[in-house]
């Protein structure tokens, strides 16, 4: 009798015990949840970094529906300075996330307005003015073309501006930060890039690349400290490329699968979806499957390969070796898969290339 009383008293201290964890659940929840806001609200990911360049994936998708990817969108340290290279759907979210705060942004750097390269420009800009009371707006530097982007943009968001004006105060949203600034430069011929910035020891290279009927479309060089950085934009096959990612230590490039877009426009057919199949057809003939980029990456000697911008999208890990076809035996460097959150790191006075993923 005795050992049965002192089960049931186990057993009930159990129960209560159980109880009170589920009636204070959201008190709990609220502890654990306090510490993550702060170390949220103080992280800043370009501090943290040692010297050097970093690429940061705040975007490895393209405009198929990706639920683990956001738009396209590369941001790029160098030392403490933070440029973005596109802004696609979703990469202010996972700019934040990753602790780098829109409001840290120094440009953002368009390679071509397509929209799945500029749709996510709305938040990014309003986190850059809001979460850090700027006073300048954020520069939106492009080819030729990119004022439209900026003013089309800073005319939607005009009434939103004196909403938030209103609500919180010049101190909080000055009026002068508000919105983009277009930085235009004149998209160079085919060939050699041109310097769109040199300061600080950080030069911006600009050149163009082929993604016809889209013109003008472009890729960006970074250098700094003796290590360097291409972003290829979209593009096809592009001997401009190869000539401006020549000995680069990370190329970024966007890529496609052929054979997986195949299945797509397969699918289409047999539901009857005819404009989708042509669809999946005519892209074929502006991005690059990874074998060329291994190729081009090859000729280029670059020293290490990013793929991002996944056509189609990747949802299981199992698909990269269908996805990259024989692109590891052409190119005999690192490369991998982008995901969003993923972080390649080139430390200043080395030749190392690292490779992590911000959890």
């Amino acid at each position: 009798m005795k050992r049965g009383r002192i089960i049931l008293v186990l057993v009930w201290l159990v129960a209560m015990t159980l109880w009170a964890g589920w009636a204070f659940r959201g008190q709990i929840a609220v502890r654990l949840m306090e510490p993550q806001i702060a170390k949220a609200m103080g992280r800043n990911l370009a501090s943290e970094l040692p010297d050097g360049l970093h690429v940061m994936v705040c975007g490895s998708g393209s405009p198929l529906t990706d639920l683990k990817r956001s738009g396209p969108c590369t941001a790029v340290i160098a030392g403490t300075r933070v440029f973005v290279v596109d802004a696609g759907e979703g990469s202010q979210e996972t700019l934040a996330a990753a602790g780098l705060s829109p409001a840290k942004v120094e440009r953002v750097l368009l390679t071509h307005f397509h929209s799945d390269h500029i749709d996510g420009l709305g938040g990014l800009t309003l986190q850059h003015w809001a979460a850090g009371a700027s006073k300048s707006p954020l520069p939106l530097v492009g080819p030729t073309g990119v004022e439209q982007i900026a003013d089309g943009l800073n005319l939607v968001y005009a009434q939103d501006k004196v909403y938030r004006v209103a609500h919180h105060g010049e101190a909080v949203v000055p009026p002068s930060g508000f919105g983009l600034v277009a930085q235009p430069f004149v998209a160079p011929a085919k060939g050699p890039g041109v310097v769109i910035l040199n300061e600080g020891g950080v030069k911006i290279t600009a050149f163009s690349v082929d993604h016809e009927p889209v013109s003008p479309a472009v890729g960006y060089r970074f250098d700094y400290k003796g290590r360097s950085v291409v972003v290829s934009g979209d593009t096809a096959r592009s001997p401009s490329l190869v000539l401006n990612s020549k000995g680069v230590d990370l190329l970024v490039h966007e890529a496609l699968s052929p054979r997986l877009v195949g299945l797509l426009g397969t699918a289409a057919g047999d539901a009857g979806r005819g404009n989708v199949v042509k669809v999946t057809k005519d892209i074929l003939t502006y991005h690059t499957s990874p074998e060329v980029v291994a190729d081009e990456a090859k000729a280029a000697g670059a020293r290490a390969l990013l793929l991002t911008h996944l056509v189609p999208p990747i949802p299981i890990r199992a698909l990269e070796g269908p996805f990259l076809g024989d692109a590891r035996k052409r190119f005999d460097g690192p490369l991998w898969v982008a995901n969003d959150l993923d972080l390649v790191s080139l430390p200043a006075g080395s030749t190392a290339i690292k490779k992590s993923h911000i959890r």
